[in-house]
């Protein structure tokens, strides 16, 4: 079977953007890509796209609207993926299985979301659709009250961590500095994070504005190809290992506390791809509040249960640390827009691959792992990504 790899990508700012839907945001991603990855649209053979919508617009059939934006894309396959926050790597993974299944030897994965249109009250009740309406929709705070929920738990369980959260806000806005893509731009301080204030106010059970990500437009685009014609071309970063485990949807059916969805991806990828997680250069992490990103810490065996602090306080995935977490300022800097979340963290981790990642760049990478889930840790991808050429 014949092993797909990413041979170029294109990247959107994230912000509050001018582009009105989704059609204009996927457009103005896809021709970059194709430059990027030195291929013609002639050559695509399936288009992959991501978006999660579900009330951000009426607008759906999604994948149709790629050929909306650019009618040299008429006739060629085109599927939309849908897998909450974690859609994204699901388009990915969709294109990397038409590839190697041999369907294919070119794909296009576009992932994209339109969020800022909507007014923000409707945001939290659509992403909570993302929960287990049956027993979650009564949660005050939308999504955010469900992880609000989550660090409550954890707080009376291994005591109040709101000082290691906002170290780990800290950090991303501290390294979304030298993104250019990112939202928000700014070191903002442990202190600030910290502190709740009129410019930080309390959000959902302990969670502050700043241990919530952002609600973003945006899109990103990657070029998949076979290993033969990836070698004829410029660019080439292999998949070392990619897994997908999910966990029940549910959070009255598990252990809250334990990401046991994210832990299975992350073993069964660092396994396939016989390496441990300090031998990784750096990881791009799901951190759509900072308290999921203190227990991906635990899930992918930085620490034990309970004690994901430790790895904030002991500086280990600072940029300048054992294994950077976050160079490009995550979610919580750079900005969430869902589709196109899983899409642009491995759009990351590629530039910091291929050298190209400028100010984010981390000295000498040369594997990176990433980490997009959906939900509450419900659906769950680990990427362990190598360059080749």
């Amino acid at each position: 079977m014949t092993k797909a790899q990413i041979v170029g990508w294109a990247h959107s700012p994230f912000g509050k953007l001018p582009e009105p839907d989704t059609q204009a945001l996927m457009q103005s991603v896809v021709q970059d890509a194709l430059v990027h990855a030195g291929v013609d649209h002639e050559a695509i053979d399936g288009i992959f796209v991501g978006v999660y919508n579900n009330g951000f617009s009426a607008q759906d059939f999604q994948a149709a609207l790629v050929a909306m934006g650019d009618e040299r894309f008429a006739h060629t396959p085109a599927t939309r993926y849908e897998n909450a926050c974690a859609t994204g790597s699901a388009a990915l993974h969709g294109a990397l299985d038409f590839i190697e299944s041999g369907r294919g030897r070119i794909a296009l994965v576009i992932g994209a979301e339109k969020m800022t249109a909507t007014p923000t009250a409707e945001v939290g009740n659509i992403l909570l659709s993302a929960s287990y309406h049956r027993e979650e929709a009564h949660i005050a705070g939308g999504f955010a009250g469900v992880f609000g929920e989550i660090a409550e738990r954890y707080f009376q369980t291994y005591g109040d961590r709101s000082y290691e959260l906002a170290m780990i806000a800290a950090k991303n806005h501290a390294n979304g500095v030298f993104n250019p893509y990112a939202q928000m731009r700014k070191d903002i301080g442990v202190d600030f994070c910290a502190t709740v204030s009129d410019h930080n106010p309390t959000v959902a059970g302990p969670l502050r504005r700043t241990d919530c990500s952002l609600i973003s437009d945006g899109a990103a685009a990657m070029i998949i190809a076979d290993a033969e014609t990836a070698a004829q071309l410029k660019r080439a970063i292999a998949f070392r290992a990619r897994t997908q485990a999910n966990d029940l949807m549910a959070l009255s059916r598990r252990d809250i506390l334990e990401f046991r969805g994210a832990s299975m991806a992350w073993q069964k990828a660092l396994a396939s791809a016989d390496v441990n997680i300090m031998d990784l250069s750096l990881v791009e992490t799901h951190d759509c509040f900072t308290i999921a990103e203190l227990l991906e810490y635990e899930a992918m065996g930085l620490a034990k249960k309970g004690e994901g602090y430790r790895v904030i306080q002991e500086g280990i995935t600072q940029k300048d640390g054992a294994l950077p977490v976050n160079p490009s300022g995550g979610l919580k800097s750079k900005g969430h827009p869902i589709g196109a979340t899983g899409v642009s963290m491995h759009v990351m981790a590629a530039m910091q691959l291929m050298g190209e990642a400028e100010q984010m760049q981390i000295p000498n990478a040369n594997l990176a792992g990433v980490f997009n889930m959906g939900g509450a840790a419900v659906t769950n991808y680990v990427s362990i990504l190598e360059r080749v050429k």
